[in-house]
């Protein structure tokens, strides 16, 4: 039990690294939750940082939830007797993606949880046959809405509302739609000020050509 508890904060404390907020002191020495639209998150490191930093930070907080389902996951239970492994993952994934929405490093405001939520479920994958399948078409539903869109919130929210749907198309067990529930609530809750701007037509678009 104690390895369960240690895995789960250091799940927690892995997910709460702010990434976009240490990129904005390191290359330009500035709090970026004090431009933009203030979140510590891979899209406004896209809009404040520009696309390499953008990429990066989205690239290492998607690792933080890989990382957390995968090699820590495997550490706890090499080192304790537990059997629902399954749980555990999920459980260490969770706490992960917890972390970085509300950091320990920041007050506990943190980012919005869509890359580390795609680094956990990529994760999840390597050990869940079905799974791969579903990560596969959340990849491809955003991608998609993106396209159509231009707006990263929205193809977020869309991804999130189809992901617990894939999730009892392709008959995963009761703990991984649960699961896909959880992370759609957690997703739409973090996305409230995108949903208002939304709604009030002031939602910043991507420009696909831009350079930066």
């Amino acid at each position: 039990m104690l390895w369960i508890i240690a895995g789960t904060g250091v799940s927690y404390v892995l997910g709460s690294i702010p990434t976009a907020y240490i990129f904005g002191r390191l290359l330009k020495g500035i709090d970026i939750r004090k431009f933009g639209s203030g979140n510590v998150g891979a899209t406004n490191a896209l809009r404040v940082l520009g696309r390499g930093a953008g990429v990066t930070v989205l690239v290492l907080d998607a690792l933080k939830g890989f990382i957390a389902v995968v090699f820590l996951a495997d550490l706890v239970l090499a080192k304790s007797n537990i059997n629902a492994e399954q749980l555990l993952r999920v459980g260490l994934g969770l706490a992960c993606i917890c972390g970085h929405n509300w950091t320990v490093f920041l007050n506990f405001k943190g980012g919005k949880g869509v890359a580390t939520t795609f680094g956990v479920l990529l994760g999840l994958a390597f050990n869940i046959a079905g799974l791969k399948f579903i990560v596969a078409g959340a990849v491809l539903t955003w991608f998609l809405a993106f396209l159509l869109t231009r707006i990263i919130s929205v193809a977020s929210l869309v991804t999130a509302v189809t992901l617990p749907i894939y999730m009892l198309i392709f008959r995963q067990s009761l703990l991984l739609i649960s699961l896909g529930l959880l992370l759609c609530l957690f997703v739409i809750l973090r996305h409230k000020s995108n949903l208002k701007r939304l709604m009030q037509g002031k939602e910043p678009r991507i420009a696909l050509g831009r350079k930066e």
